[in-house]
C-alpha cells in the first residue's frame, strides 16, 4: 500500500504567530494613494498577505533561533564564522569565502571590479540588482535566455536555461577580452522563476573554458533549482538535492549568494570564489565597505542561522512541500483563466499582466495596475516585473518596454498556510471579474537606477 497522499502537508509545526491587521478596501485605497501607488512604500501593517518578495521574509526554525543564541560576536575569527565558512566550503567547494550582509553587496564588490566602460556581462536573465550593479559600473548587461522562455504555455521544465548559442555569438562579436563574466541565475528569477538544467550549466561552463571567461552562479535559489533537476533531468533522480547543488557549483568559478532566500534567514549572504587573485581584490573592498573578512557586515548570530539554514534547505520533504504549495497556487489561478507562466516556479507564481489587462498599452504599465488592484481588492502586496522594473528609454525619451509585463507573487518560506493561499486565489477571481475597469498608470517621478523601488505613480 502506498503511503503517498494527494495532500502535501507542511513538514513543520507552527510554534509562534504574529497578528495580521485586517483592513478594509476604503482604508487600503487611502494607504495606496499615500504611497503614490507604489506598494514598496506601503507600511507592513497595512498589508494582509505580503508577496512582495521571498527575500529575507522566511520564518526561521527552532534550531536557527537556538543557533542565534550561540552566536559568537568576536570581531575576528569567531566560532560562528568558522562554522559558516566550513558549511559554505563543503557545499560549494570554493576555497575563498567572503561573508556579506546580503547578495547585492557581493554583487557590488565583484561586478564593480570586473565591470567598467566597454565591458559586457551575459546572463540567462540578470536580476534587477545584478543589472543595476553591472550598469552602475558603466558596463552593459545582456540577457540570453532560451527561446523556450517566450512560450508561456509550454511545460518545458528548464525555461530558465541560458541561450548558449546566443552567448557564443556575443562573445565573438564583443571579443572575449571585453566580457566581464557570464552569470547563470538559478533559478531564473526575472525569467519567471524557471529552473536551469545541469546540461545547460555544463554548456555554459564549456563556453567559458573555451574563451577563458569567468563563470559566476547567482545561486540564491539553488536548492529549489536542484529539486527541479532531481524531478525532471535524466540521470539525477537518484541523487540528493545537496549533491546536485554541489555538482552545479563545481562547474562554475564562483558564486554570489543571497542567504535571504534558500538559506532561510532574514539577512546575510556571501561571495565565494576559486581564484585567489580575484578573491584578494574582493577581500580588500570587503574590508573597506562591509567589515572584516570574518564577519563582512554580519553578526555572529546571523552566521549561525545561515549555517543551519543551508543544511535545512536541502531537506527533501521541505522542498517537496515548497514546490508543491507554490504549484497549487499557480494551478488554481490557471483554472480561473489567469494567464500564468508555466511551469510554475519554486519560489513564486508569475502572472502575465499584459495578457490579463490587454486593454492597457505597455506605456500604461499593466503590471503596476495589477499590483495596485490586487492590493486594493484584498490587501495582497506583490511586485511588478515588467516595464517598470526593466523598461528603458530610447534617445527620444520613448519607452522601450520589457519583453513581458509580469507580476510576481513571491511566497515567503514557512510563513503562510493553505487558507492564506486559498484567500489569494479568491482575490484573483475578483480581480479577473473586474479586470476591464483597472486603470493604467503613469510615472510621476523616478530615480536613475532601480526605479521600481521608489518611483511615484498616478492612475490615468
Amino acid at each position: 500500500m502506498s503511503d503517498q497522499f494527494r495532500t502535501v502537508i507542511e513538514p513543520f509545526r507552527i510554534k509562534a504567530v504574529e497578528p495580521i491587521a485586517m483592513t478594509t478596501r476604503e482604508e487600503r485605497e487611502k494607504f495606496l494613494k499615500a504611497a503614490n501607488f507604489n506598494p514598496f512604500k506601503l507600511k507592513s501593517e497595512q498589508v494582509i498577505i505580503d508577496l512582495l518578495t521571498d527575500s529575507g521574509t522566511s520564518a526561521m526554525s527552532a534550531e536557527q533561533w537556538a543557533g542565534m543564541m550561540r552566536g559568537d560576536e568576536s570581531y575576528a575569527g569567531s566560532i560562528s564564522w568558522q562554522r559558516l565558512e566550513r558549511v559554505v566550503r563543503d557545499l560549494t567547494g570554493y576555497p575563498h569565502i567572503l561573508p556579506t550582509h546580503q547578495g547585492r553587496a557581493a554583487e557590488r564588490i565583484l561586478y564593480s571590479h570586473l565591470g567598467g566602460e566597454g565591458r559586457t556581462f551575459l546572463s540567462n536573465t540578470h536580476f534587477d540588482t545584478t543589472r543595476a550593479n553591472v550598469e552602475f559600473s558603466g558596463a552593459e548587461a545582456i540577457d540570453c535566455v532560451t527561446p523556450e522562455a517566450s512560450r508561456a504555455d509550454s511545460d518545458f521544465p528548464f525555461k530558465g536555461n541560458a541561450d548558449v548559442e546566443r552567448m557564443a555569438e556575443l562573445v565573438a562579436e564583443r571579443g572575449a577580452e571585453n566580457i566581464g563574466a557570464i552569470i547563470l541565475t538559478v533559478t531564473n528569477n526575472s525569467g519567471g522563476g524557471q529552473a536551469v538544467s545541469m546540461a545547460n550549466a555544463r554548456a555554459v561552463r564549456d563556453l567559458c573554458r573555451k574563451h577563458d571567461l569567468l563563470f559566476i552562479l547567482d545561486a540564491c535559489r539553488i536548492a529549489e533549482n536542484a529539486w527541479f533537476i532531481k524531478q525532471d533531468e535524466e540521470g539525477y533522480g537518484g541523487k540528493s538535492c545537496r549533491e546536485i547543488a554541489s555538482e552545479m557549483f563545481a562547474l562554475a568559478d564562483g558564486c554570489v549568494f543571497s542567504a535571504k532566500k534558500d538559506a532561510l534567514v532574514n539577512m546575510g549572504g556571501f561571495l565565494a570564489l576559486n581564484d585567489a587573485e580575484l578573491a584578494e581584490h574582493c577581500t580588500s573592498v570587503l574590508i573597506i565597505t562591509e567589515g572584516y573578512t570574518t564577519y563582512g557586515g554580519l553578526s555572529g548570530r546571523d552566521m549561525e542561522a545561515i549555517a543551519i539554514g543551508l543544511d535545512e534547505i536541502f531537506n527533501e520533504d521541505y522542498l517537496r512541500y515548497r514546490t508543491r504549495s507554490t504549484a497549487y497556487l499557480g494551478e488554481h489561478l490557471d483554472r480561473l483563466g489567469i494567464p500564468v507562466i508555466k511551469p510554475i516556479g519554486g519560489h513564486a507564481v508569475y502572472v502575465d499582466a499584459g495578457k490579463l489587462y490587454d486593454h492597457l498599452p505597455v506605456d500604461q504599465y499593466p503590471g503596476q495596475s495589477l499590483v495596485c488592484e490586487l492590493y486594493k481588492m484584498a490587501g495582497i502586496r506583490s511586485v511588478e516585473i515588467g516595464s517598470v522594473m526593466f523598461g528603458k528609454y530610447d534617445d527620444g525619451g520613448k519607452l522601450v518596454p520589457a519583453p513581458r509585463e509580469l507580476v510576481r507573487l513571491a511566497i515567503p518560506r514557512r510563513v503562510y498556510t493553505q487558507s492564506h493561499v486559498d484567500y489569494i486565489i479568491e482575490a484573483f477571481e475578483r480581480v479577473r471579474d473586474q479586470r476591464h475597469s483597472a486603470p493604467g498608470y503613469r510615472i510621476t517621478w523616478e530615480p536613475k537606477f532601480l526605479r521600481h523601488f521608489t518611483s511615484d505613480f498616478e492612475p490615468i
